[in-house]
């Protein structure tokens, strides 16, 4: 059973089987979100990821924002999505030849959010659907 269904910009239907969220700023007790704080922020996201999953890992890249350009030794005040979150979707075979009985399709993606919502259908974020599913997913036996 899957948590959501969406629909890539390239037309293929994909299912969310797991979704792990987490506050993009917790822990952090000291400074403010800059480019240099980020940096180890995504980078993190994504080596989680790679750690916690068995399979093909894609990082969206995160929009940020620059609210305002004061700021101190780091630079400017930069600001990511609050939520991060790391999913493994499943979908058909990308390979034709393959079953689509005996064989799927998988990826697991790391992306931020603004709100900690499953994504779903086209209220997805556009980043998300927009994942090139055919380069980047792995078929494999069920």
């Amino acid at each position: 059973m899957s948590l959501s269904h969406m629909i890539l910009t390239s037309g293929r239907s994909v299912e969310l089987t797991e979704l792990r969220m987490s506050s993009t700023y917790a822990g952090l007790l000291e400074g403010y979100p800059c480019k240099v704080i980020n940096d180890m922020k995504v980078r993190g996201l994504q080596q989680r990821a790679e750690r916690e999953f068995s399979g093909p890992v894609h990082l969206v890249p995160p929009a940020r924002e620059y609210p305002d350009q004061s700021g101190g030794a780091f630079g400017p005040v930069e600001v990511l999505p609050s939520v991060a979150c790391v999913g493994l979707f499943r979908s058909t075979p990308v390979d034709p030849e393959l079953n689509p009985v005996l064989h799927q399709s998988v990826l697991v993606v790391a992306w931020f959010q603004p709100v900690p919502d499953v994504p779903t259908g086209e209220a997805a974020d556009l980043a998300l659907r927009g994942v090139r599913w055919a380069e980047l997913a792995r078929d494999h036996e069920l």
